[in-house]
């Protein structure tokens, strides 16, 4: 006797919006008639946060701070107790997208390491202690509606020595070069490119290469003391070897799904964007140019 569960979505993308309604069917497949005792279905929306190793300990009000925020939990009785006919059986079903309470709001899916924002359907075919209950789950996403674009300004840089974060002394052992660059916006649409160019003017010691990074910068806690902790999302190498001097090379970042979302800013945990600029030059020395960026979903 096998029994087989499905959850199907209304979408096939498994993408909605706050205050729309979540609607699909589940399937159920009998090779025989089957008992059960309720067919359950429950629909979860959790931000689960952590705390970075090097903070555990440090601020026992964190462990207040950290506690995983309920945003859905919803339940719905598909089926009271009884009997599955063998072959397929289907019960739609709909649940509407609203948290009923604080922070009254949905936040966008998010996979991040110390802060993830998940939505999941949980259904359940339970049976007696002689029998195992079965189970399946299915996630959806949830994005927030687009907004109109933000008039991002563009950003223009110099990298020199005189523009490093070092004393005087420091300065005299580190290699005379001039790049200049620009990014297009730092107030970016999730949907589209980060675009830009960087320029290496002169140097005095070759370029081994360089590489853009995005990093996402997230913040766990609350007044009394929080974890902040940068990661980097993805890694992209834009020049490689001795870079011809005065030409120009684009800048041209896609931004990953899942592991990047607007820019968030609660009460209890931030996620942030930033990106790096990395310069390596042949005698191991690296620059490091960091940008704060904005994310949006926008058209």
């Amino acid at each position: 006797m096998s029994v087989n569960l499905d959850v199907q979505l209304s979408r096939t993308n498994k993408i909605y919006h706050e205050e729309e309604a979540l609607r699909g069917i589940v399937t159920v497949n009998c090779s025989t008639e089957t008992k059960h005792d309720g067919i359950f279905l429950t629909m979860e929306g959790v931000v689960n946060l952590q705390l970075s190793n090097k903070n555990v300990g440090i601020f026992e009000a964190f462990y207040n701070s950290v506690k995983p925020i309920q945003l859905l939990n919803l339940q719905l009785e598909l089926a009271p107790a009884g009997k599955l006919p063998a072959g397929r059986t289907d019960f739609s079903f709909e649940f509407p997208l609203v948290c009923r309470k604080e922070p009254r709001i949905l936040y966008e899916t998010y996979h991040g390491v110390f802060v993830n924002i998940n939505y999941m359907l949980r259904c359940e075919i339970r049976r007696s202690f002689l029998a195992k209950s079965v189970q399946k789950q299915q996630e959806f996403m949830i994005q927030y509606k687009p907004k109109e674009k933000p008039l991002g300004n563009e950003v223009h840089f110099t990298i020199s020595p005189e523009t490093l974060q070092k004393s005087a002394k420091e300065r005299i052992s580190i290699p005379r070069f001039l790049i200049t660059g620009r990014l297009d916006t730092t107030e970016c649409c999730l949907t589209k490119p980060l675009t830009g160019h960087v320029t290496l003017q002169h140097t005095e010691v070759p370029i081994r290469s360089i590489d853009i990074q995005l990093v996402r910068v997230e913040t766990c806690g609350c007044a009394e003391g929080y974890s902040r902790d940068a990661t980097e999302i993805q890694n992209i190498q834009i020049a490689e070897g001795n870079v011809c001097p005065k030409l120009q090379i684009p800048i041209y970042m896609i931004f990953p799904r899942l592991f990047t979302c607007p820019t968030l800013l609660t009460k209890n945990f931030k996620v942030e964007f930033e990106l790096n600029l990395v310069i390596l030059f042949q005698d191991d020395y690296l620059v490091t140019e960091n940008f704060e960026i904005i994310l949006n979903r926008c058209n």
